[in-house]
């Protein structure tokens, strides 16, 4: 382990941040794209990167209850872990801004296909599908707003905590750029 003061504020940092999707919120805005996309940015190892944010997320499963479109949730959940380790070098405030819109959009699509598929409430058809995106597109205003909150929160929360406390840094370097104005 290198830097064990790093790994459990990553991990205690995820954890308080998970912790917001049990309280009462608006639908689709929580937290969950946010800790797959930090997660794989920032735990040590592609292992933890993956595992994490997967237990995190399934925890919370536990309480919420589980339904028929979670491998579509967690499918898209994986692909924002993902998109996290594509920053694994290093990472800016646009990037992480960039990323989380798509982790968002890849969510939406993923999610509500699943919707379309599972359930009877529109037509299997091109036009039942469409249909089941319009519908879905208040929930996906939510959701860029959650991911966009939380990944500001996570990120910008790492990038001051490791400028004011050093223990926090990586040993060999900061990964996190100073942002240009």
């Amino acid at each position: 382990m290198k830097n064990p003061t790093r790994h459990i504020a990553l991990l205690a940092a995820l954890l308080a941040i998970a912790s917001f999707r049990l309280l009462p919120h608006p639908w689709n805005m929580t937290p969950v794209g946010a800790i797959a996309l930090f997660g794989g940015a920032t735990l040590p190892g592609r292992r933890a990167a993956w595992v994490i944010p997967t237990v995190i997320l399934l925890l919370g499963d536990l309480v919420l209850g589980f339904h028929r479109l979670m491998p579509f949730v967690y499918g898209s959940f994986a692909l924002n872990v993902g998109l996290g380790l594509g920053m694994r070098q290093g990472w800016t405030a646009g990037g992480v801004m960039v990323r989380s819109l798509v982790g968002s959009l890849v969510f939406f699509l993923i999610t509500n296909f699943g919707n379309w598929a599972c359930f009877d409430t529109y037509p299997k058809t091109p036009a039942g599908l469409l249909a089941c995106y319009g519908a879905g597109l208040p929930f996906l205003r939510n959701g860029v707003a959650g991911d966009l909150l939380y990944s500001a929160v996570l990120f910008g929360g790492l990038w001051l905590a490791e400028r004011r406390i050093p223990g926090l840094r990586e040993r060999s370097a900061s990964t996190l750029p100073v942002p240009t104005p």
